[in-house]
């Protein structure tokens, strides 16, 4: 019998989980450039369409950025198992951001109304602020119980209802559907309905990947 140890296969770093971070790199790539342009233009006409909210959107924002960039970071192994200390850190940064964002956002949504946008704007942000809030909490609850795995699986799908935010406008922007309310609509409650299917394709893809690729044993 061999006593030489058995090696880990080398994936490097073309895994499935890197190419789609590398997605959501570019998907939010293009909506920074596409839809938040006129933060570097003050002579854009959206500083006015912001004028009546623009603290409460400073606080969204704030928030929507640390969540949404820390976030990745929680989903790496290597991170995660060499700085413990800093996963947790970066966790709490996470629900905190969340449940700061989520709630400012719906009321952004409803000052918005004034400004020619239609209730079922409001509705679809109100379900998406819920959703995020909850699966989020969910997430939180489970890693505070050391149920390591319902932690990452709500964990995923709190992500994935987060990114919601840049899918609506990649959509509407490469599709020349921005100032159409009735399909922008549409948009949000299409992908709000596929946020949490698509993590859990996510995932059940990821533990085959995982178990095809470690040694058994």
């Amino acid at each position: 019998m061999s006593t030489v140890p058995e090696s880990r296969p080398r994936v490097g770093w073309l895994r499935p989980k890197n190419l789609l971070f590398a997605a959501v790199v570019l998907m939010m790539s293009y909506v920074v450039v596409h839809n938040e342009g006129f933060l570097i233009d003050g002579a854009n006409d959206e500083w006015k369409h912001i004028e009546s909210f623009k603290w409460w959107l400073l606080f969204h924002g704030s928030a929507g950025a640390c969540a949404l960039l820390l976030a990745p970071l929680q989903f790496s192994d290597r991170l995660r198992g060499r700085f413990t200390k800093l996963h947790r850190v970066i966790g709490r940064i996470y629900v905190t951001a969340v449940f700061v964002l989520a709630p400012i956002g719906n009321y952004i949504q409803y000052l918005d109304e004034k400004l020619g946008f239609s209730r079922a704007f409001t509705l679809a942000t109100t379900v998406d602020a819920l959703l995020l809030m909850t699966t989020t909490g969910l997430a939180f609850y489970f890693i505070r119980k050391r149920k390591f795995q319902q932690h990452r699986m709500w964990m995923t799908r709190s992500y994935a209802v987060a990114l919601v935010f840049f899918e609506v406008r990649l959509v509407s922007g490469v599709l020349g559907l921005d100032d159409s309310n009735g399909a922008g609509e549409t948009i949000i409650w299409v992908c709000l309905a596929l946020a949490i299917p698509i993590a859990d394709v996510i995932l059940q893809a990821q533990d085959s990947w995982r178990s095809r690729v470690l040694p058994k044993g």
